[in-house]
């Protein structure tokens, strides 16, 4: 794998925000809902995937920039000598007894019993498509201590919202609790669908026949695709309802978006110039100047 700060576009000096904001930049603008025609797009978003893992984990990330480990998380061979065998002396450990007693003051009680501490939490970030999200989904996820976890994820979940998994994070010590495992979902966006609240909303272009004179269309949902009926008379503009096409109990709105043909129309430029609607109107009402 290539080395991952390049793959996220991150200066080494990266802190955790500006990873996890590159990462959720980058998953949903490569998520493979988004390119169904690319065969490499799975390939590109798992290679998002490994670079995140690796990077956010402090653990995991220290022992790469030290080179301890290779970007797909394989030791290295050992460099050789660490700096501070360089300063101290033959046979010493460089710890003084005072720096002995201090750690295992921190770490052990006075009756020589290991101190009861939580473990600590891992967090995983994961990107959904619009549908999954919406619809609700399971999926396994690989932690970076390197269990696979399966995680049911709630339909309608939300952009940014954390799914914690009480007791999937590390071991305590000495007794402790397990941390929990956190994981954070970000929503890639849909090519057509966008959301408000519960509710969805598309817009859906018309010709200008099938605004006048009426007509029954496909139209996509987060569950599947369904015939809507279009009045005759629609307008630019109209909105209509599919109840309880959208996400949980919300209902999906389709908005009506009157598209031109794309080249001349002499017949219709012809009958215009002749109509005199039964109805005139000014369209601009209340937009002339004073």
């Amino acid at each position: 794998m290539r080395d991952p700060y390049d793959i996220l576009s991150l200066a080494r000096t990266a802190d955790d925000a500006a990873i996890k904001s590159a990462y959720r930049k980058l998953a949903k603008r490569h998520h493979p809902d988004l390119h169904p025609g690319d065969p490499n797009a799975a390939e590109r978003f798992q290679e998002l995937n490994a670079a995140n893992d690796l990077l956010s984990d402090a653990e995991k990330r220290g022992r790469f920039d030290r080179g301890e480990i290779d970007a797909e998380g394989h030791e290295n061979a050992p460099r050789g000598p660490y700096y501070r065998d360089f300063h101290q002396p033959p046979g010493t450990s460089g710890f003084s007894e005072d720096d002995i007693a201090a750690f295992f003051s921190r770490h052990f009680n006075a009756r020589g019993e290991g101190v009861r501490t939580r473990g600590a939490d891992l967090n995983y970030h994961l990107t959904l498509g619009f549908i999954e999200a919406a619809s609700g989904t399971a999926r396994r996820v690989q932690m970076p201590d390197g269990r696979a976890l399966d995680v049911k994820i709630p339909a309608g979940i939300e952009d940014g919202h954390t799914i914690r998994l009480k007791g999937q994070g590390r071991a305590g010590q000495g007794g402790g609790p397990a941390g929990d495992a956190l994981i954070e979902v970000a929503v890639a966006p849909h090519p057509y669908l966008r959301r408000a609240g519960d509710d969805v909303i598309v817009d859906l272009p018309v010709t200008l026949q099938e605004a006048v004179l009426g007509a029954s269309v496909s139209v996509p949902t987060v569950k599947g695709h369904v015939k809507l009926t279009i009045p005759p008379g629609s307008g630019d503009g109209t909105r209509l309802r599919l109840r309880g096409r959208g996400i949980r109990e919300g209902h999906q709105y389709v908005e009506l978006k009157v598209a031109m043909p794309p080249g001349e129309e002499p017949a219709l430029a012809d009958f215009l110039r002749e109509w005199q609607p039964i109805h005139p109107f000014n369209p601009r009402t209340g937009m002339e100047e004073p």
